[in-house]
């Protein structure tokens, strides 16, 4: 017997089935007896849903496949080894080391004698040291990927146990986790879901449903049992709600059947992309990522529209860079020219030197024994250019970013993007939303306006249902239970004393314990009216800032409930229920009488205010608030009476007054702000008084500050043009810089709002926006912020996408903490180029005047790639790690111009650098008489290791660790050892740094070409290095103003690239033509290809771990269908992109008609926001 025999329709039928759309969709589903039809054949009650059985459920995936699709796997380590052997450094370091040991082997014609041989035999041992240095560089980044790849990997479960939907089991509405949902059952979808799996439409309230992700048509298709009831996994409800019958999930799905075919693909286009990044150059764009254009590809972050050069693979947004990037850019092109010169200048001064000696004036012939001495300065001088450029510098990045992402988590922020985290420290400008954000999203109504009687001041003076006129209470209990979406729940809490707990739209909920303070079961009523009766629903979206109703009377006719924003509501009202339950005329006169003495005081004191109106058609003898229906040719045809006409000449029955209280940290929180330089604005959905109250709870306005309150009309009439309506930045920029409240806007006033500030130049610098959103319609101006919030409990999906970080607890304080996180990121990495800069100018100059002085460096490649890439990962994990502290809030932010390196660090890098040079060099020409030892200057090319080298390498070393301690404050504090045991990374790094040198010094040998020193030698080396405290101190009391803007690196963003590095294609590089000498052909090419992929390393280093991120992200979607992203990026981009809604252009074009609507689900900006 077949395992699916108990069904009456198989797998292939319903996939076929789901192939089909529209008109032709109705049919197929008639030709299998209707949507309900099938349902039986799936034994799936419409009512009840399925069992929620295991067997039954595990049975149904065996059949029908379970709602997932299998992740990429993971590469092996040996796959990550190999990537790390691609870099151009160690490509370099290991030729060096090879010709190294070859050389050693090699027996020249010149010199011989047994104390050569001796000699010769040794020499082996520094080619080999390299080629083991370059081991364990390999194989720790390969195990840093791994392990990278594998926190995320378990980041990816844990969000994916997270994501759930509202799907009906046992006649009960239940969050089902997403993975879960099988074919069979019934799930209820609303405004603002993304859809997880493939269904049929059951029951449609109005449901549209954007389709483009799967098809690429922007239009809203609307969906029902009688037009279209197909709706498609991956795919957006923008309108309405409904329930949908499962019918495909996982790889069956049309999604998941195009993913399936994509995987081909998707490896082809790893292949184009690994052959790519051998030869570009990367720019390290903001949120953007290299694009593979299609005809309907979306645009990147900021809602830039594809251009040419996107389409052929080329990033031209500079202007999205994150801050940090920008200067990072800047800094790495400086350092890389710098070095570049001075080791090419090496190269040549050594080469010109020994040659002019060895053969001009010594007169010597040529001889192949001379190759060793070139080899020696190539090698010297790729050694100089190693240590030029800030190797470290990308690890920091990464490693401070990876640390902050993963503390962020605990602070209730889920970074999406990486460099969201550091661009978030420079934000200027936070725009948030009200509802949840600012206030607790705990609503009550505390007051009530009921048959001309105000209920007030608090929740104890509201009235009972047996203080009300019968039809009254009817009338509240009924508009209030049935007018709301079926999902909005409240429950009671376990504890006597505990609040009870609220479920799916708080305003709805609100307004539901009403209905229980009333004293009346309003499930009852819900039970009484199933939605399955419902005529006709207009669903809540921020255009209407209603919703309504029209449900059967049972002695005939129909009801319109309506309830929403009061003044929106009020001005579709013709009749208000009075004293006793009478119908009064409601004239303008009287509405503005109720306007001054019940709304605007119920606004004043901080409440949300929601107007309940209804209509009746009748078919009988019509009152004068009803309207008459001649019967006999039918019911209303409320479609073609269109909603203006259906939802007009209401009678207003009720006003009711919500509290939504201000969260108690978030007064302080808003203070913190202030004082660090950052303006928060409250744009909300609200009146404009309930806007001001809270505003000034909060303490975002203050009495007589002379800020701006406007709300969206107001808004708009000032920055638009008079003449021809469009939006005008000068305008704008005469109202954003006093503007503090923006109340009663629509989603494109918060765009271009938000636009409006970031294109504005009247300040010093660029504003750096931060932006909170919830609603699927604020999804640009998410995308066109700088950074933007998303509401992990209370935003859809499409805004979440739309995101750069997800508020996992909807809280404003955690946004203060992603700007303290973002500050202390930055402030990292500072403080490790304050410490790196110093290594390497240090380390530049003592082997360019040890080259050019001695012929020699004093400090050997083996000891270079212990100083550079061992020092550099441990001193980059250690300052990295620095945890954040509320000082950092003491400051106004960086800002856009402000340099990277300040003039304080730049004293303290040439201070430091000119002590430990005076040591150093005091060593190498001195050395030998201060502390009584032979002199190693001049050893020739096979010498062993001396104690006068020996000691530079040691002392540079000491005063290195030392200094470490002082590059933990960049900002000329004085006390350099203030929270140093709060970071144990930090003290058990640098311990083991020290004992670590200590075994070098002692048992290093020929391998690391030092010798063993004694007690007095290194107290020496000790106390040089402990002098570089005590010297920081008079470092510190040197007037920083002596050294101006002059020092300042890093203060402005790179000019753009050139075309040919700016895109994909191969850039010719002037530089690396062929010259006539040999010696420095080879040199420049190495120089110049070195320089030119240490800049690309930095920029990728930076970007590898933000797109393992996204790549997780992406993976985790796949492997849930829940977060399916469009099947058309996946198309477009390769796969650690986000796809991103559509672009500015298309925003503009639809306005508010776009608005995304919801069955007043907890839409962005309604009266509840």
């Amino acid at each position: 017997m077949a395992a699916g025999s108990r069904y009456g329709v198989t797998l292939k039928q319903l996939r076929e089935l789901m192939e089909n759309k529209e008109l032709e969709g109705v049919q197929k589903v008639q030709d299998f007896g209707g949507v309900h039809e099938i349902a039986r054949k799936l034994n799936t009650s419409e009512a009840a849903g399925l069992s929620g059985e295991k067997s039954d459920l595990e049975h149904r995936q065996d059949v029908f496949g379970s709602n997932t699709i299998p992740p990429k796997p993971p590469k092996t380590f040996l796959q990550l080894v190999w990537e790390a052997l691609q870099d151009v450094t160690l490509i370099i370091l290991q030729v060096a080391a090879v010709v190294s040991l070859a050389l050693s082997f090699y027996k020249p014609p010149k010199g011989g004698g047994d104390i050569e041989e001796e000699e010769h035999s040794t020499d082996w041992i520094e080619g080999l040291a390299i080629l083991l240095a370059v081991v364990i560089v390999v194989l720790v980044t390969a195990f840093n990927d791994w392990s990278k790849e594998k926190q995320f990997r378990g980041l990816q479960d844990r969000i994916e146990g997270e994501q759930t939907f509202s799907v009906i089991r046992s006649n009960t509405m239940t969050q089902v986790q997403v993975g879960e949902i099988v074919v069979g059952d019934i799930i209820s979808v609303k405004y603002g879901d993304l859809l997880p799996a493939d269904g049929l439409v059951m029951q449609s309230n109005d449901l549209k449903v954007d389709e483009s992700s799967l098809t690429g048509e922007s239009d809203q298709v609307k969906k029902g049992v009688a037009c279209d009831p197909m709706v498609l996994s991956g795919t957006h409800i923008m309108e309405g709600s409904g329930k949908v019958l499962v019918t495909a999930v996982g790889v069956n799905s049309q999604a998941g059947i195009i993913f399936t075919l994509l995987g081909a693909a998707a490896e082809e286009i790893d292949e184009v992309e690994k052959k790519k990044k051998k030869v570009d150059v990367e720019e390290g764009v903001g949120n953007a990522h290299p694009n593979h254009t299609l005809p309907n590809s979306t645009p990147g972050k900021g809602g830039v529209p594809d251009s040419p050069e996107r389409e052929i693979g080329g990033e031209c947004g500079d202007e999205e860079k994150s801050v940090l990037q920008a200067k990072l850019t800047n800094l790495a092109i400086q350092i890389g020219y710098g070095g570049m010169a001075v080791s090419l200048i090496t190269v040549i001064i050594l080469s010109i030197r020994f040659s002019v000696d060895e053969f001009y004036y010594n007169g010597s012939d040529w001889n192949l024994y001379y190759i060793n001495y070139y080899v020696k300065f190539v090698i010297i001088g790729v050694t100089v250019l190693v240590v030029a450029v800030p190797e470290g510098l990308p690890l920091a990045v990464t490693l401070s970013l990876a640390y902050s992402v993963k503390k962020m988590m605990a602070d209730n922020n889920l970074v999406r993007h990486l460099d969201a985290c550091e661009t978030m420290g420079n934000a200027t400008t936070i725009c948030s939303d009200k509802t949840g954000t600012l206030t607790t999203n705990r609503m009550t109504v505390v007051q009530a306006y009921v048959c001309s009687h105000h209920y007030q001041p608090n929740r104890q003076d509201l009235p009972k249902i047996r203080d009300l006129p019968q039809h009254v209470g009817v009338l509240i209990t009924q508009g209030i239970a049935v007018n709301s979406s079926y999902s909005s729940d409240v429950k009671s809490s376990a504890e006597p004393s505990g609040l009870p707990t609220q479920i799916g739209n708080k305003t709805e909920c609100a307004m539901l314990g009403f209905v229980i303070d009333l004293g009346v079961d309003y499930r009852q009523l819900r039970k009484d009216m199933p939605d399955t009766r419902f005529k006709k629903v207009y669903t809540f979206n921020s255009a209407r800032k209603s919703m309504s109703t029209i449900i059967p009377l049972d002695n005939g006719g129909f009801r319109v409930y309506t309830k929403g924003a009061s003044e929106i509501v009020m001005k579709k009202c013709s009749f208000l229920v009075g004293e006793g339950g009478k119908i009064e005329a409601f004239t303008t006169a009287h509405q503005d009488r109720l306007v001054s003495t019940v709304i605007e005081p119920m606004a004043k004191d901080g409440l949300r205010t929601i107007s309940i109106a209804y209509r009746d058609f009748v078919p009988g003898k019509a009152d004068k608030n009803q309207v008459h229906y001649d019967s006999s040719t039918g019911d209303p045809n409320f479609e073609n009476m269109g909603e203006d006409n259906v939802i007009a000449n209401m009678t207003c029955f009720c006003v009711v007054g919500i509290e939504d209280p201000v969260r108690d940290e978030v007064p302080e929180a808003i203070k913190q702000c202030q004082r660090a330089g950052i303006t928060v604005r409250m744009v909300t959905g609200d009146n404009i008084n309930t806007a001001r109250a809270i505003a000034t709870k909060c303490g975002i306005i203050k009495p007589g500050d002379n800020y701006l309150v406007l709300d969206g009309k107001e808004f708009n009439k000032r920055v638009r043009d008079p003449h021809t309506n469009e939006i005008r930045q000068d305008l704008l920029d005469k109202v954003w810089p006093r503007l503090r409240v923006l109340a009663r806007s629509q989603p494109i006033d918060k765009y271009t709002l938000v636009k409006g500030i970031i294109d504005s130049n009247i300040s010093a610098g660029r504003e750096v926006v931060a932006v909170t959103g919830d609603g699927t319609n604020d999804a640009p101006a998410l995308k066109k912020a700088d950074v933007g919030f998303a509401m992990g409990i209370a935003g859809t999906d499409v805004a979440k996408e739309a995101s750069d970080i997800i508020l996992t607890d909807d809280n404003f304080t955690s946004i203060v903490k992603a700007v303290m996180w973002g500050r202390n990121v930055y402030d990292s990495i500072a403080k490790f180029l304050q410490f790196q800069l110093t290594v390497n100018i240090v380390a530049v100059i003592v082997a360019f005047i040890g080259a050019c002085a001695i012929q020699d460096s004093p400090l050997k490649a083996v000891q270079m790639l212990w100083v550079n890439l061992i020092m550099d990962t441990l001193a980059s994990l250690a300052l990295a790690t620095e945890l954040p502290t509320p000082d950092l809030l003491l400051r106004k932010p960086y800002g856009r111009t402000s340099p990277l390196i300040s003039p304080t660090m730049a004293k303290n890098i040439l201070g430091q650098g000119l002590y430990q040079l005076v040591v150093v060099f005091g060593i190498m020409f001195f050395g030998e008489k201060m502390f009584d030892i032979d002199n190693g200057r001049g050893a020739g090319l096979r010498e062993p290791p001396s104690v006068h080298f020996t000691m530079i390498f040691n002392a540079f070393v000491m005063m290195t660790l030392f200094n470490e301690i002082n590059a933990r404050k960049i900002h000329g504090q004085r006390n350099v050892f203030l929270g140093f045991f709060s970071n144990p990374i930090y003290y058990v790094i640098w311990i083991a740094t020290f004992i670590s040198q200590i075994v070098i010094i002692e048992f290093g040998g020929i391998a690391f070409s030092t010798t063993s020193l004694n007690v007095e030698q290194w107290t020496w080396c000790i106390l040089f290095g402990v002098g570089v405290l005590l010297w920081q101190q008079v470092v510190t009391t040197f007037p920083t103003s002596f050294f101006g803007r002059k020092m300042e690196v890093g203060a402005n963003p790179p000019e753009p690239l050139s075309p040919n590095l700016d895109g994909d294609s191969v850039p010719s590089y002037p530089h690396s033509r062929s010259h006539q000498n040999p010696i420095v052909n080879r040199s420049g090419q190495i120089l110049w290809i070195r320089g030119l992929t240490r800049l690309q390393t930095q920029l990728r280093v930076i970007r590898a771990f933000k797109s393992t991120l996204e790549d997780m992200e992406e993976k985790r979607s796949c492997h849930s269908m829940h977060s399916v992203r469009s099947t058309r990026s996946y198309l477009t981009r390769p796969t650690s992109d986000i796809s991103y809604i559509d672009d500015d252009e298309k925003w503009k074009a639809k306005g508010s008609a776009v608005s995304s609507n919801g069955h007043y689900i907890r839409a962005q900006h309604d009266p509840r926001s």
